[in-house]
């Protein structure tokens, strides 16, 4: 019960930043991925040696497909996930008050380039997590919170403008609550997190050392 508590604290103040940090940044708005990938990575740093500090369904996907997280886990940590999601939404949205989030615009994400940022940019993280915090040769490293809060903010920066920049399904499902995005393009965003988590993981069987378990 502590790992999903944690997942659920963790998921939630990534995605109260997403939602309040986009819509409060006004001019500023492109500092906004550095809030979101520098929260990302104190959160990591506060919840990894309680839950391995995934505050998102497709790096669980994918630390599970790598044999590091129990099938039994899988549940629990994914619920919690979306849970702080959606509720971090909620809460972002009550404390924007009056500003308010502009409506989204239904076809704003292009289906194929959408898909394919989604799948590159949630790649990259979960590739990222597997090579510094589940490998052996890695383990005990001081640097894995860092190296994973930078790729989400290097991701956000390169890939957000084509699809929104959610790499994670609790994201996803956040903004959409939060009505940032077209609840249309839900798919859009857990195709490919999903995606680019499960191909990260096989990614990473394939080209780790053979003792790397």
């Amino acid at each position: 019960m502590k790992k999903y508590i944690v997942e659920f604290i963790g998921t939630f103040f990534l995605v109260l930043t997403v939602v309040l940090a986009v819509n409060f940044s006004g001019e500023y708005n492109y500092l906004a991925p550095v809030a979101i990938g520098s929260i990302l990575m104190v959160m990591i740093y506060a919840g990894g040696h309680i839950s391995g500090a995934h505050y998102n369904p497709a790096v669980t996907l994918a630390v599970f497909m790598r044999g590091k997280c129990p099938a039994s886990d899988v549940p629990g940590y994914m619920i919690s996930q979306i849970i702080g999601g959606a509720l971090a939404a909620l809460v972002g949205a009550f404390l924007l008050g009056a500003k308010g989030i502009p409506d989204p615009t239904p076809g704003a994400v292009e289906p194929v380039s959408g898909l394919l940022a989604e799948i590159l940019g949630t790649f990259a993280l979960c590739y990222v997590v597997l090579n510094t915090a589940t490998s052996k040769y890695t383990a005990g490293n001081s640097y894995f919170g860092l190296a994973i809060g930078f790729t989400v903010t290097a991701c956000a920066y390169a890939l957000g403008p084509v699809s929104g920049g959610a790499f994670n399904p609790a994201v996803a499902v956040g903004i959409s609550v939060a009505n940032m995005a077209a609840w249309p393009n839900i798919w859009i965003y857990l195709v490919g997190c999903f995606g680019g988590g499960a191909l990260a993981a096989l990614a990473f069987n394939f080209v780790r050392a053979s003792d790397d378990d």
